[in-house]
């Protein structure tokens, strides 16, 4: 602690400046701050409106304007008025009869109707010797479709789901202050589930409290209970077993099979027989489109993918005649470490597993004020038959990023195409494969399209503002008076910009309540005239903090990826530490904006940017233009020489101004860019400018540096290689770098995966293949260094130091 601040000398043994900080966390810092309640009055957005464009039907269907005035609740929260009974017993056992009240569907004789489903019986027929749909089939073939089918699911044992309702509901007020859930949007599903059309919910995935999570919200509105679709992977046999008796479901391996093993055709088909069985008896069901932060691989989830498959092609296939599509998402202040160390962990979790982490986590929040905040939020349902009528309209021609990038990299072209990237890092698997190419460019986009609009409509926690502001503004430390100030600004333009925050309550306990989740990042200093100097602990905890600082990037991604194309457009022009004024001066054409946030879309995975399909690229740079002029960063110029923009004596009105309506987007204002050449922007000379455009590039600099350190890299490394063996080498050089640098938020493995994966598609990268399996071979293209240093001067260009 000492050695941190500049002012106060070593005096004191290191115990005693441990005991000083420990003092400050526990009496609420020492200080008296201003407790006041900002920002939550003036104005609270109602998010989560379904995609205007793709489903406009829905969009006017199941939302009224009340409904945003409903207000909060705790779904953990169970008092003596949510049971029949009263009385001093009934405030102790509330809990227990809250659970025993809970409506449980009775289940159905499933199994044998999934056994006797058309498409599970022409295959068994198939199967019998000797004949071709006549006569039963034999005892071995129904048998393995009964293994199958015990597999995938097991009918829901209602005292079994009460028990783990009350004890999980035990669990959760052990470690959850509390569970919001806006009351307008629960409204909205049931509405929905009122209709008579089945709800699927899709669903972001941030650890795997959210699969036990979601179905006790559901099970506690009067919903049912909720089918929740599993990896198989992450469980062992045991708690398989539990799940399954709970609502689970599992995709069996077999369906994994090439598509002309008939084990692989009849896994398929009791699968799809079984979707089919639960959306026509109306049951809830849950699919993660999002892989967990903390597993490798891409963002979008391919058994989620694949579950959501069988979904669609019940839908066209008449089974039921739509399915309502519901866009959740779940956000926590800080993920318990006990639960992050599940995805790290080689085994699957176990029911002996289990325990400990539950353990693990009532211990660390045992007796102290340091329990999480979570928010649940359900987006407006949408039509998935009009999905599909409506969406194969907004399909066109794509290009690689090889085709799109390299040449601009390599010198040999200046003209960016005009055309959308194609970037696909989710593997396709068995079950999609069976799909028909066109059904599964529909179920792949469907997904890219419902986890953005999951993500968008997501709360963003304190800790995330928190991390963000001391990460990316104050890493050299910052008081906390000034914190405050900062809170509630960074909050207010969170709100502005149509997002919502998962929070609420006066400035002195926000920031407690933050400061205290990440006190294994941060230090608190007592300075002089009664003030806290808040402080970053340097080390690789720094990553944890920029995987916070992530959450908040969908709120100002346009305004990010437009800053960096500015300062891209800047680079050959000023020095990189040059004035503010300076940068000022220079007139930044329309056109050359377009063309910067063209390349920068194009580098930034797909997985980061999240655009739905139905979105052009074209709307987007207008978007992202749009979002700079209005944070004030960007000021229009009119054409030098020309005659002012509000000078319409001598001009016709409809096509001289120098602005059109940027939300209608056809193919007559194609012309737009031929215009866009006498429009002319500068830079904002306003007082807070500077400091929020650093901001902004800052937001990315963790990836992009990441990038940047991965094409320097590329001399060093010992290649051929395996795509893992390769990552453990990118991801050694970036810890090393930021052992050097002190650049800790780039040392992420995800990054580097993202970076080799990037490069892949760049043709930087080859994957070539070899008896031990596929490696990773330096492409000839960039064997020489100086394509390398233009590749690398490339990503450099937007990243603002």
């Amino acid at each position: 602690m000492a050695t941190m601040s500049e002012g106060r000398r070593q005096t004191q043994p290191r115990s005693s400046s441990s005991g000083r900080e420990t003092s400050l966390w526990s009496s609420g810092f020492g200080m008296k701050l201003e407790a006041v309640t900002p920002f939550l009055g003036k104005y609270r957005p109602f998010v989560g409106r379904c995609c205007q464009t793709c489903t406009p039907k829905s969009w006017e269907s199941l939302f009224h304007r009340s409904i945003t005035d409903l207000g909060f609740c705790s779904v953990i929260l169970v008092k003596e008025e949510n049971t029949r009974f009263r009385g001093w017993l009934v405030r102790r056992l509330c809990y227990f009869l809250w659970s025993l009240e809970q409506h449980i569907p009775p289940c159905q004789d499933a199994p044998q109707k999934i056994v006797e489903s058309t498409r599970v019986q022409n295959l068994l027929s198939a199967r019998v010797p000797g004949g071709a749909g006549e006569g039963q089939a034999p005892d071995l073939v129904k048998k393995e479709v009964q293994r199958i089918l015990g597999h995938i699911q097991a009918s829901p044992r209602p005292f079994l789901v009460r028990l783990f309702s009350w004890a999980l509901l035990r669990f959760l007020n052990c470690l959850f202050l509390n569970v919001q859930l806006h009351k307008g949007q629960m409204k909205m599903v049931q509405k929905a589930a009122q209709a008579g059309s089945p709800l699927v919910l899709l669903s972001t995935h941030k650890t795997l409290l959210d699969g036990i999570l979601l179905p006790f919200m559901l099970l506690s509105q009067g919903l049912g209970v909720l089918r929740v679709a599993w990896d198989s992977r992450a469980c062992s046999p045991a708690l398989r077993v539990l799940l399954r008796k709970l609502g689970g479901l599992f995709l069996p391996p077999e369906a994994n099979l090439s598509l002309d093993s008939s084990e692989g055709l009849l896994a398929r088909a009791v699968v799809q027989a079984v979707i089919e069985q639960l959306l026509v008896s109306g049951q809830p069901l849950l699919i993660f489109l999002e892989e967990p932060p903390e597993s490798p691989g891409p963002r979008l989830s391919a058994l989620g993918q694949a579950w959501l498959g069988f979904v669609v092609q019940a839908v066209q296939v008449g089974i039921v005649p739509d399915a309502l599509l519901v866009p959740v998402a779940v956000t926590y202040d800080l993920v318990p470490d006990a639960l992050c160390d599940i995805y790290n962990a080689s085994a699957p979790l176990g029911l002996r597993t289990g325990a400990l982490v539950v353990l693990r986590s009532l211990w660390s929040h045992w007796g102290c004020s340091r329990r999480i905040c979570s928010r649940v939020h359900l987006a407006q349902p949408f039509s998935l038959q009009e999905y599909i009528v409506s969406a194969r309209s907004c399909w066109g021609g794509r290009q690689t990023l090889e085709q799109l990038l390299q040449p601009i990299v390599l010198g040999q072209c200046t003209a960016v195409p005009d055309t959308e990237k194609e970037q696909e890092w989710t593997p396709i698997t068995g079950p999609l494969l069976a799909l028909k190419e066109e059904d599964q460019l529909l179920v792949r986009r469907l997904s890219c399209h419902v986890l953005s609009a999951s993500v968008e409509s997501a709360a963003v926690m304190s800790t995330a503002i928190m991390a963000t502001l001391l990460l990316f503004k104050h890493q050299k430390g910052v008081f906390l008076s000034q914190l405050l100030g900062e809170f509630s600004w960074l909050t207010e333009e969170i709100l502005l910009r149509g997002f919502d925050v998962g929070f609420s309550g006066q400035l002195r306990s926000l920031l407690k309540h933050s400061l205290s989740l990440l006190r294994a990042h941060v230090a608190l200093l007592r300075i002089r005239q009664g003030d806290l100097l808040v402080v970053l602990r340097p080390g690789p905890g720094l990553t944890q903090l920029a995987r916070l600082s992530a959450e908040l990037l969908p709120v100002f991604l346009s305004e990010a990826v437009g800053a960096c194309a500015v300062r891209g457009l800047l680079a050959g022009r000023v020095p990189p530490q040059g004035p503010w004024e300076l940068q000022g001066i220079l007139l930044l054409s329309q056109n050359e904006l377009y063309r910067q946030i063209l390349l920068l879309m194009h580098l930034l995975p797909q997985d980061l940017l999240l655009l739905k399909p139905c979105q052009s690229s074209y709307c987007y740079c207008q978007e992202v233009l749009d979002r700079l002029i209005q944070c004030g960063l960007l000021v229009a110029e009119e054409t030098p020489g020309s005659r002012s923009a509000c000078d319409t004596g001598r001009q016709r009105l409809s096509r001289k101004l120098l602005w059109k309506p940027s939300g209608d987007f056809t193919d007559s204002d194609s012309d737009d860019f031929e215009e866009a050449e006498g429009r002319y922007f500068r830079l904002s000379q306003q007082s807070h400018c500077p400091d929020f455009f650093l901001f902004l590039c800052r937001l990315l600099s963790p990836l992009l540096k990441a990038f940047a350190q991965a094409a320097a890299f590329l001399h060093q490394g010992q290649l051929p290689d395996t795509e893992s063996g390769y990552t453990e080498q990118l991801f050694q050089f970036l810890q090393a770098t930021a052992q050097e640098e002190g650049i800790f938020e780039c040392a992420d493995p995800k990054l580097a995966i993202s970076a080799i994966w990037t490069f892949r598609d760049l043709g930087v990268l080859q994957q070539m293949p070899s008896p031990a399996g596929p490696r990773l071979h330096l492409s000839p293209t960039f064997a020489s260094r100086e394509n390398q240093e233009k590749l690398e001067q490339f990503i450099r260009q937007f990243i603002c130091s």
